[in-house]
């Protein structure tokens, strides 16, 4: 079975390995598609908190059911994707019907062994069904359902103006889910590709570039003197989450779904004559599993024109360090098996 590593920091390699066997409570996947997140760069970069090398990434899957054991409703053959997050199912988070930040998690292509394998094996609670969508649409759920969990956390009030930082896959859906929210979108970033992406594509009416030198002014342009009330960031980047601070609006919320691994910082006098709400968002649930997937059957997202560069899996070590440079215009790299 042909798996490919990252060895260390800049370093992928392709290895032989093992098909596993089928065990209690677990299912093997038969892997088709696997998408490139920010989560397998940052890796690959040497930037992502709780990470250990060598480690197999990809967690962003879609594959066929070969093998399952305990698991009701699913049948050998049919298209899946799952739940990348393994929890315990025992500690107060799990008990709360938090399972996305349980205290013993384990994150596929993270804290264990990711997708990009020609066979994997998932604990069968994770499976999630197909509903007839596509292999790329079903390998695009994940990274979808982790921004409608920060647009969940952020409960958007119908016409609200939403800030969201970071115009990567990750912030795409989160303005996606934002605008179904009923929330009023403005998209922040560096990047004029992505921004026209944005505007062109998504519809944003408002787009920023993060560059400029009077970004407060074009938001309180955009809200009438108000700033945003929701600012989501999407981006991991420290320089842009401390920025974030001061585009809140009075009583604003501020949701952080990037992560990144130093320090948050911010005016304690500002954030507090705001009476501001800051919470992180980490992972997604299966109810934002199933939002996505049914946001999908309904056409109300169509994240496949995210995807702007196609690999096999053989020629993904040497694309990888593409997919790092902006200037490439990548906004999702996915890779094909089979």
């Amino acid at each position: 079975m042909n798996t490919l590593v990252c060895i260390e920091p800049g370093r992928l390699a392709y290895t032989t390995g093992v098909k596993p066997a089928l065990t209690k409570g677990h299912a093997i996947i038969k892997i088709k598609r696997i998408g490139i997140c920010g989560t397998d760069l940052h890796a690959y970069t040497g930037t992502q908190p709780f990470f250990e090398y060598p480690r197999i990434l990809g967690h962003e899957v879609a594959g066929e059911l070969v093998e399952v054991d305990d698991a009701p409703g699913f049948e050998i053959g049919e298209a899946v994707t799952f739940i990348p997050y393994f929890n315990c199912r025992t500690c107060i988070a799990c008990r709360a019907g938090k399972p996305n930040c349980c205290s013993k998690i384990l994150v596929s292509g993270v804290h264990c062994d990711g997708g990009m394998v020609e066979y994997l094996s998932v604990p069968s609670y994770s499976l999630v069904h197909g509903q007839g969508l596509s292999f790329e649409e079903l390998a695009l759920v994940e990274p979808l359902a982790i921004g409608a969990h920060g647009v969940r956390r952020a409960s958007i009030h119908r016409g609200e103006y939403v800030l969201v930082i970071g115009a990567g896959p990750i912030g795409l859906g989160t303005m996606e889910f934002a605008r179904i929210a009923g929330g009023k979108v403005i998209a922040l970033d560096i990047n004029n590709h992505r921004l026209g992406f944005c505007k062109n594509k998504l519809k944003v009416a408002h787009i920023i570039n993060a560059s400029a030198s009077h970004v407060t002014e074009q938001l309180m342009e955009i809200t009438k003197g108000d700033m945003p009330t929701v600012v989501i960031d999407a981006t991991g980047n420290q320089q842009a989450i401390n920025k974030g601070f001061q585009y809140m609006a009075h009583g604003g919320r501020y949701i952080l779904i990037g992560l990144q691994k130093g320090e948050v910082s911010f005016s304690h006098p500002e954030f507090h004559k705001r009476e501001a709400t800051l919470m992180s968002s980490r992972n997604a649930t299966r109810e934002d599993f199933e939002s996505v997937i049914a946001a999908m059957e309904k056409k109300d997202v169509n994240p496949t024109t995210y995807i702007t560069n196609t690999v096999r899996f053989e020629q993904v070590k040497d694309h990888f360090e593409q997919w790092l440079d902006p200037a490439n215009g990548v906004i999702k790299a996915m890779v094909t098996l089979g």
